[in-house]
């Protein structure tokens, strides 16, 4: 099997994981951990674990004057990206924060063109758009938007989110072009660590660990490990191979993923529209990764 088709794989199960997170996490904030609180516990336990994977890594020595385009990863990939989403999590629903994460694809498109002047084909154009008319009726249409505190501060926050995000997958691309990706992303973390502390401190402190429930346990390290290590590993990991823009079109499959989890719970129900949304989504995503002559 080619590197590339290894890393559409990789971005799929990021996908996957991510769609399974948006009711996981729900469970777990505001309930039990606030959502800052949420994600000192997140960085932190995957600081720990990029920094123990590391010592079984080849080691490579980071150039001095690359450390600002990293700090400025870990500020946009850590810090801004989860605060904005969690705490945005928090105030609307799920399916809610779903959608607005779809205007990624979208943002990166705009950002790769003017930033990186990359030459957008109109067969990826396509391929956005399609997936954004998917992803639009899957919310619209396939399920109702659900209980939400503050809807409209809630649904901003995702979207700073979304827009933080973008800027990330376009930074951290050069060095993904220069290093392995164990070199640097335990210093992504590590500086986002320090990012999110203040935000997070207080409210980590106030849980009251006695009362949290044995399966929230478990959904917190799922976080940790899998929505957390694993996904900023593997999409990494598939940066190598991909660019940021095709990269970024996989989180149109969010949404279906985490539809087809919540039908799987009996939280949910299939539906015509469902079943269309998902086969424009698919077909977005298809024609983005397409490869031609080049990639």
């Amino acid at each position: 099997m080619s590197k590339r088709n290894l890393a559409l794989i990789g971005a799929t199960i990021v996908s996957i994981i991510y769609g399974v997170t948006f009711t996981i996490a729900k469970d777990v904030m505001p309930l039990y951990i606030d959502a800052y609180g949420f994600i000192l516990l997140r960085v932190g336990g995957s600081v720990i674990l990029f920094w123990l994977a590391w010592l079984f890594m080849p080691k490579e020595k980071i150039a001095l004057n690359d450390f600002p385009r990293i700090i400025a990863a870990a500020f946009f990939g850590v810090a801004l990206n989860m605060l904005t989403f969690f705490k945005g999590l928090s105030l609307t629903s799920p399916i809610s924060a779903a959608v607005i994460m779809v205007s990624t694809p979208m943002i990166v498109l705009t950002l790769s063109a003017i930033i990186m002047k990359e030459r957008m084909k109109n067969r990826m154009v396509l391929g956005i758009v399609l997936g954004l008319i998917g992803t639009a009726f899957l919310i619209l249409y396939g399920k109702s938007i659900g209980s939400a505190t503050n809807a409209g501060m809630g649904n901003f926050l995702v979207l700073v989110n979304a827009i933080s995000y973008g800027f990330y997958l376009i930074i951290v691309k050069k060095l993904m072009d220069k290093y392995n990706a164990f070199t640097f992303v335990k210093w992504i973390y590590l500086f986002g660590f320090i990012m999110v502390l203040p935000f997070g401190w207080s409210q980590f402190q106030t849980v009251n660990w006695a009362l949290v429930p044995i399966d929230i346990c478990w959904k917190i390290g799922f976080v940790v490990v899998f929505s957390t290590f694993l996904t900023y590993l593997l999409n990494l990991l598939s940066m190598k191979e991909l660019k940021p823009t095709t990269v970024a079109v996989f989180i149109y499959l969010q949404p279906v993923f985490a539809t087809i989890f919540a039908i799987g719970l009996g939280k949910d129900e299939l539906s015509l529209v469902k079943i269309g949304s998902a086969v424009l989504i698919f077909v977005g995503v298809y024609l983005v990764t397409q490869k031609k002559s080049v990639q």
